[in-house]
This record gives C-alpha cells, structure tokens and sequence, in this order.
C-alpha cells in the first residue's frame, strides 16, 4: 500500500493492547483498518483492545471471527470485524455486507489480501511482525483516516512524556470544533483529561479577505485555552489544572473536575444551580482580569475584543442560513440592509456598556457541578479558549437562555436576579443599563445560533440541531421584548422569522 508509515515497537502484550486503544481513539464511521501478520503476530490482542476501547467494555468477550467472517459490536463508533480467511472469492464481501456496514460504522478486516482491490482509499493497514521478544507494528495509509490515527499515536507519545504512556484511554466528549477529549487511566491515579486541539484551520475569505474565525476572533491554538485558564485558576474560578502541555501539537493533559451534571438527572435546568453559576458571573464581574496572560515563558495570548465586526459576523449567520430556510429564497440586498441598520444602531447602544472577560458558552455543556464542594468551587468551568473582552451581560444571557436546555421565563428571570443582586451588593451598579445589554446581547447570540442550527442541518448534514430551534426562537421573542429592541423585533415579525415552523 503507497503511502505514509509509522513505526512503533511493540516490547509485550500490553503495548500491543495499547496500540489497539490508540487506533480506536481515532476511529470514525467509514474507516478500514486492515491487519496483516502471521499467525501469533498479535492480530487477536490488537482487534481485541481495538473493540473493547470503542465499546467501553474492558471485559467484553471478542471471539474470533473466523467461522462466522464477521462479528458486529456496538460502540461509540459501532465496529464490524472481518476475517476474510475462509473467503474464497473477494466479490462475497458483497453477501457479508461489507459496503452497508461502513455507512454507520468502521471495519476491522484481517486477511485483507483476500479483499483484492475492494477495499476503500483511505483504508489503513497494519502489519505486525515478530522482532526479538517483541513485535514491530508498521502502519501505511493515507488521506483523513491515516492522519487521524498519526495524531493519536502522537497523542500517545505526549502521555509517555508526561509519565502516563501506560495510561488506558477512552474517548470522553467532542465538541462542535475539531477539539476532543479523553480520559485516561492509570492505577493508583486520579482520572485525567487529555484535551486534542489542533491548531484552526482558517475557512475561505468571507469578508474584506478574511475568514470567519479571523472576524469572529475565534482561537486558534491551545495557548488560548491555558492563558485563560491560569487566569482564571488565579482569580478564584475552579478551572482544570494542566499538569503537561504541548503547544505546538495542542495536547493538554488536565485536572478532571468530576462528572456532576449542572442539569438534573432529567436532564432539566435546576434554579438553584443557575443561581450559583450568576453568582459566580458577578464574582468575576466584579473585578478585572488580564487582557495579555501568558500561555507559557515567551508565550503570550492577547485576548481579542468583542468589537463590531465580531458582533455581525456572528448575527449574519440568521441572514445567510436561517432566512434561506425560513422563506426558501436567500435574503435579498434589502433585507440584509435593513437587518444591517438595526444591527449597527443596537451595537452603537453598547458603546458605554461595562465589558469584562466573556467567556463565550458559559452555559450548562462547560459547567461541572460539585456539590460535595463549596462556595464557588461547586462549579467548574470548562470550555474558555474562545473568551474575549465584551459585555458582561453576554455570559449572563448565555447562562440564562441556555441553548442546549429549555430555560422557563422563570428560571431565566430566578438567574437574572440572582445576578443583579449580586452585583448590587457588591457595590454601585447601573440596572438599567445593564437590562439594555442583557437583551441586545441576547438577541444577538439567539440569531446567530438559529443560523448555526441551520447551517449544522443544511451544510454538515447534520440534522439533529433542528430540534433545538423552537426553543431559540422563544429566547428571541422574549429578548426582543426590551423596548430598545423594537425595530429589530419589527423586522423579524416582518419577515416571519419568529414563527414556529418546521424546516
């Protein structure tokens, strides 16, 4: 197979189940791995490590395929293992249903010589091979699914680094960015996250040559997710502590903060977790946080402002995605004018609002609850790289018209008060021009969320955010109640865009 190679070798058994614990963080629907290797090479140990990795069973019984050809396994990413031994003639893939099982899920295929030429691109192979007391694994491949299974490996290389290369790894939370995480394990340890963020891949220029994520000053290394972590573990916010670190490649191996959900075991918002959490939002608007913290020596992370252009990069999502889907035409130079217009003039009303460290999606997805602590410490944040400098009112909608969870107006108005009682008891604090930046600040996040739900179904084909509009477009109604905001309320009535509708 032409291609890229990587090398590992494999001193014992251990290290050949780690390699398939390593192979199966990398795994995605459509993936081959192909494994090649005389018998007692190791093939059963990896597959088997491989399999139990993706189900999360460490004693889930794997037998051999040999008889049956294929065995299937549920998973985090479902998996089906081949053994094409016994297969006389490559086109009987098509009986055992090889093409239909890589629609939802990865293949493990053994004997893929037998395959001839029916194995997809992108397929990677394995070779074991005896060595002196060991085994050597050679991996070729190319595309996507090898550089996936490179990164893991490297990812692997950084825990040994760190003195946890022995670590078992599991597949933890992935988030609407290329980053994902992991837990590891070692005896006689505390749980640990290993964090992946590569570093951003810029889009195509959207506006005046730049892309999205330069307006939207979105970060674009992990440099950004330490600085503002020790920033805020220095300010008496309960973030992850980051035991080892490699910027360059952006793996972080973190303090787990524990798996106390914010939300009930129902899944509903509870009134005095929100409380807490605006608490904690008042705590931290209260006083001022650096705009330069460093990363590492030499490395320092300048947090961007959430200025205009950042503010209608973000609000024209609506435009681009969510009236396309609403009118089944896209919007014209009219409406994207007039949209413009009531945009422009509520942004110029936040000119004088107070601005802080706004953490970005300070909702219930990025805050641990730990109830066994106290104080501030019952909740761990943990999704910061993304912060800027804006209106403290931002984070408090976030919070309060949760995106992920139904928020009921009273629940919304318990937090809100929560905050605003906090802050007043701290000291002076001007309600009402808060009020005006709470519902402009609200406004702007909820339409550009509509958009982005819209933009997950229609381009990523992901359909499943669309279940989540309803609930957006009521935050929008109530935060269009506040009467600065009645022009832009005008115009979404004018164009439908409130009403509930499927799409």
């Amino acid at each position: 197979m032409a291609g890229q190679a990587i090398e590992r070798f494999l001193p014992d058994e251990a290290a050949t189940a780690r390699l398939g614990e390593d192979l199966a963080m990398a795994l995605r629907p459509g993936d081959v791995l192909a494994l090649s290797g005389d018998l007692g090479a190791g093939k059963s140990t990896l597959a088997r490590a491989l399999i139990r990795a993706l189900a999360d069973d460490p004693a889930l019984d794997v037998p051999s395929p040999t008889f049956t050809l294929v065995q299937s396994y549920d998973g985090r990413v479902p998996v089906h293992h081949f053994d094409l031994y016994r297969l006389a003639d490559a086109s009987e893939l098509d009986e055992l249903g090889f093409e239909e099982a890589l629609t939802d899920g990865a293949a493990l295929v053994e004997w893929p010589q037998r395959a001839a030429d029916r194995l997809p691109a992108g397929t990677v192979l394995v070779t074991l091979e005896q060595q002196g007391e060991g085994r050597l694994a050679r991996l070729t491949g190319d595309g996507p699914p090898f550089d996936r299974v490179g990164r893991s490996l490297a990812m692997r290389d950084f825990l040994d680094r760190a003195g946890w290369g022995g670590a078992a790894r599991r597949h933890f939370v992935g988030d609407a960015s290329a980053r994902s995480y992991e837990i590891v394990r070692l005896p006689g340890e505390e749980l640990r996250v290993l964090m992946n963020s590569p570093p951003l891949v810029l889009g195509p220029p959207v506006r005046d040559g730049k892309a999205y994520a330069e307006i939207a000053h979105t970060s674009r290394t992990v440099a950004a997710f330490i600085a503002i972590d020790r920033a805020l573990a220095a300010g008496g916010v309960t973030v992850p502590e980051i035991f080892a670190q490699d910027l360059g490649q952006g793996f972080l191996l973190t303090e787990h903060l524990g798996s106390g959900h914010f939300l009930d075991a129902a899944g509903k918002p509870v009134a005095e977790r929100y409380a807490a959490a605006a608490e904690l939002l008042a705590f931290m608007h209260g006083r001022s946080w650096p705009h330069h913290p460093q990363a590492a020596p030499g490395v320092v992370h300048d947090v961007p402002p959430f200025d205009r252009d950042a503010m209608l990069i973000e609000a024209d999502l609506l435009v681009d995605w969510y009236i396309p889907a609403v009118t089944g035409a896209p919007a014209n130079a009219a409406q994207r004018a007039a949209y413009r217009a009531e945009w422009d003039a509520l942004i110029d009303r936040l000119a004088d609002a107070e601005t802080t460290l706004m953490l970005r999606d300070f909702h219930s997805p990025n805050i641990v609850w730990r109830p066994e602590r106290k104080g501030r410490d019952r909740l761990g944040i943990l999704d910061f790289q993304d912060a800027l400098v804006g209106p403290s009112a931002y984070d408090v909608a976030s919070l309060a018209m949760d995106a992920r969870v139904t928020v009921s107006p009273e629940i919304e108005q318990a937090t809100y008060d929560a905050y605003i009682s906090a802050r007043q008891a701290a000291g002076p604090f001007d309600e009402a021009a808060f009020a005006e930046a709470y519902a402009i600040m609200a406004a702007q996040r909820n339409s550009k969320i509509l958009g982005i739900f819209v933009r997950l179904d229609r381009r990523d084909g992901k359909p499943g955010y669309l279940k989540h509009l309803p609930r957006i477009r009521d935050y929008l109604r109530r935060a269009l109640a506040h009467p600065s905001l009645a022009g832009l309320r005008a115009f979404y009535e004018a164009h439908g865009l409130l009403e509930e509708r499927a799409l």
